[in-house]
């Protein structure tokens, strides 16, 4: 799926997506290369972490972030600058590209777009005694019921396919989890691909939506929700080299 990037500058035209992926496992002087290119407050974000794990798995992240939005730019990644939104989001100054980036495990993953509002998740499926309860709490009625309905191992399968989707567009929102789980509500239908049924109850808005999941590795599930219908998506690949 996922491809070697192309040596030159890359652009991006009107509803093109383009995800990387990128392993977070460094050496410690890949590590050590990659927190000289962050800003003082990513710096202090990542001393913040208590585990060391953490903190790294932050420090490649975000710096391979920077690196990758240079080569669109073709600014200096330590020279690139972000603002926030009143909910921590982060938008690059003076330019129209959007992006959006997910990490779980020893993975990440950033969506790229050109204007169009983005936003990807990324979860690790590992086991789970309380999907059902969980469905219960964060997922509409209908949502419920359809898990409630399953056996144990297809609830938790299923929880992590509704979970991404939905968290991928308030993430593109900017809304995070408080902009309500239970509001965005998914189609699963095994003939044809995953899609926003509604939103906020409204059919219509849904529509105006573009959502694809996918399989980045094995053991994650993987969905990007894109502003805009008939997205062509390209997948690149980041060595640790």
């Amino acid at each position: 799926m996922f491809l070697e990037p192309p040596e030159k500058k890359l652009e991006l035209s009107e509803n093109n997506v383009h995800i990387w992926s990128k392993n977070l496992k460094l050496s410690s002087s890949q590590i050590e290369e990659l927190s000289t290119i962050l800003s003082p407050d990513e710096k202090d974000r990542a001393n913040k972490f208590y585990f060391e794990r953490d903190k790294n798995r932050y420090i490649i992240a975000r710096g391979t972030l920077r690196k990758i939005l240079s080569r669109y730019l073709n600014i200096e990644a330590k020279k690139l600058q972000f603002t926030y939104s009143d909910r921590g989001k982060p938008y690059l100054t003076n330019t129209s590209i959007l992006f959006n980036l997910s990490h779980s495990q020893d993975l990440a993953l950033y969506a790229i777009t050109q204007a169009n509002l983005i936003g990807i998740d990324l979860e690790y499926i590992r086991p789970m005694n309380d999907a059902e309860n969980l469905a219960k709490r964060f997922f509409s009625s209908q949502e419920y019921k359809l898990i409630n309905q399953l056996p144990p191992q297809k609830q938790q399968e299923t929880f992590f396919k509704l979970w991404t989707c939905k968290e991928a567009y308030l993430k593109a929102t900017g809304d995070g989890l408080a902009g309500g789980l239970e509001k965005v509500e998914i189609s699963l239908n095994q003939e044809k691909a995953v899609e926003f049924f509604s939103i906020n109850g409204d059919i219509e808005e849904a529509s105006h939506w573009y959502l694809y999941q996918f399989i980045p590795q094995p053991n994650y599930i993987a969905a990007v929700a894109v502003a805009g219908k008939n997205q062509n998506l390209s997948f690149w690949q980041i060595n640790n080299t």
